[in-house]
């Protein structure tokens, strides 16, 4: 049959009532003769139950909600494509919705798709409070957060506090003393808490002469190239920017104040974005496996929705990419 069959024709056809195939459906009782009645139709018309009907029967959706904070972002594309890979192969498929960097917004997000039937959550979060914990508790569903750590949910991320002290260990080993780090809102504790806190232990180390300041902006272009004043003005040798994107901003700020990288200034940031190896200069960086990031936590949650017990981690794939806008200081 071309024309869209109804529960009603599978009725029809069965010789039996519209309520029977319903329940049939719904993996309600029917009787073992109905039931064979009823599949006998199904083979043989090929019909195809619309995916609430074949939620009810299956108990599953197939579908994976996604919370992002934001999608205009390398390491949300790579992400989401390491996600898409073991999904995909698993006949998963993924409702994606974005937080926009807000986090009653991102919470809204994660109750939304639990209203609507998802098998499982993924959560890219850019905090995790005790509102969070209310609602896993209240969940019926496996949720797995990246992108930020707590000790009461499950979780794979990357380690910042070591990303943070190998770039630390790096700028100390050239020399510099008076260092700027450009970085995020303490509410990000995973870059503007931890990514901060491991390049002080970095850098200090075995550098206790070395002096750090801090400077807030947020992710943006706009608000690091606007910080470029602030930043000057501590006189560094040196910045280290919670991002690429960040140290992007203020390169440009560097040119346009016809300040040099690095012969005046040295500046690195986090991530290995790919648009830095083609700046001017390239921007030394402390790059991330996304892709691979994102293909564990999605195995993660499958395990989970096989019951199988898992175990949060810290992601330790990540490697410093020295480029030219580093160099040793001057004496």
């Amino acid at each position: 049959m071309t024309q869209k069959l109804t529960i009603q024709d599978i009725a029809n056809l069965a010789g039996v009532a519209k309520s029977t195939v319903s329940r049939y459906l719904n993996n309600g009782y029917v009787s073992k003769e109905k039931a064979m009645l009823i599949d006998k139709v199904i083979r043989e018309t090929g019909y195809k139950s619309n995916f609430f009907a074949k939620r009810l029967k299956t108990k599953q959706s197939k579908l994976i909600g996604i919370v992002m904070p934001r999608l205009d972002s390398f390491s949300a594309g790579k992400l989401l494509t390491g996600f898409n890979i073991i999904l995909q192969q698993m006949g998963y498929q993924a409702l994606i919705l974005i937080s926009e960097l807000n986090s009653q917004k991102e919470l809204d997000n994660i109750s939304q798709l639990i209203q609507q039937g998802v098998d499982g959550i993924i959560v890219d979060s850019i905090n995790i409070n005790d509102n969070h914990l209310k609602l896993i508790n209240q969940a019926n569903i496996p949720i797995i957060f990246t992108g930020q750590s707590h000790d009461k949910v499950n979780f794979i991320k990357v380690d910042d506090i070591n990303a943070g002290k190998l770039m630390g260990e790096y700028i100390a080993s050239l020399n510099h003393q008076q260092v700027v780090f450009l970085g995020v809102s303490p509410q990000d504790n995973a870059v503007g808490v931890d990514r901060y806190k491991g390049f002080r232990q970095g850098f200090l180390a075995n550098n206790p002469q070395g002096k750090i300041s801090f400077v807030q902006t947020d992710c943006s272009l706009e608000q690091a190239y606007n910080s470029g004043d602030t930043v000057v003005s501590f006189e560094p040798s040196a910045v280290v920017c919670a991002t690429d994107n960040i140290a992007l901003g203020l390169l440009r700020y560097f040119h346009e104040k016809k300040i040099h990288v690095p012969q005046d200034i040295s500046l690195a940031g986090f991530g290995g974005y790919p648009v830095g190896s083609i700046s001017y200069p390239s921007l030394t960086s402390l790059a991330f496996d996304y892709k691979h990031l994102g293909i564990k936590t999605a195995e993660k949650l499958l395990s989970m929705l096989q019951n199988q017990p898992v175990t949060s981690e810290y992601d330790h794939n990540m490697n410093l990419i020295i480029r030219e806008s580093t160099r040793l200081a001057k004496i």
